[in-house]
């Protein structure tokens, strides 16, 4: 029997690791003001929340017809703290910890909270090579910011190196 990959390949594919965190985003009704001076917040000290963004802000396009909505990232170390609690229970954590920084927040029409497993690479492949090779008889390559580092750069040089990769095997 024949395998697709190589047991060194498969070994350096589960070296890669990923911190964990989650997200929420917070949504609002057409119409609804949100009183902050900020776009969007960095928090480098808090042990929950690491960032808040009033995406519409963000973005220069509020648009009277759409709500507002406020999107939240978790610190890695909360994320990996509660990565196999209940959604619901770390929601209401992470709302208590934002109501905390931003009481002029106001209730949501609804909100989705999101546990991102894969959030950011913390041990990329060795040599950052942009992709591998699985395979050539299918060609079968992968690629990512597991191979790289997770900024846009990263993806980019990911990118680069996977179209490469693809037009030597032409």
């Amino acid at each position: 029997v024949s395998t697709v990959i190589s047991e060194s390949q498969r070994q350096q594919l589960e070296a890669v690791s990923y911190s964990s965190r989650y997200a929420l985003g917070l949504f609002y009704e057409a119409g609804r003001g949100i009183d902050v001076p900020w776009a969007m917040r960095y928090i480098s000290d808090h042990p929950c929340l690491r960032f808040i963004a009033l995406d519409s802000r963000k973005r220069n396009g509020e648009c009277p017809e759409v709500g507002p909505s406020v999107v939240v990232h978790t610190t890695v170390t909360f994320g990996s703290k509660h990565l196999d609690s209940d959604p619901s229970e770390v929601q209401q954590l992470i709302l208590g910890h934002l109501e905390e920084l931003v009481p002029s927040l106001p209730k949501p029409a609804s909100s989705k909270c999101h546990k991102w497993r894969y959030s950011q690479v913390v041990r990329a492949m060795p040599d950052c090579p942009g992709q591998m090779i699985l395979h050539t008889q299918p060609l079968l390559i992968c690629g990512g910011d597991g191979f790289t580092h997770s900024s846009f750069d990263g993806c980019l040089h990911s990118a680069v190196s996977l179209a490469e990769a693809v037009k030597s095997h032409l």
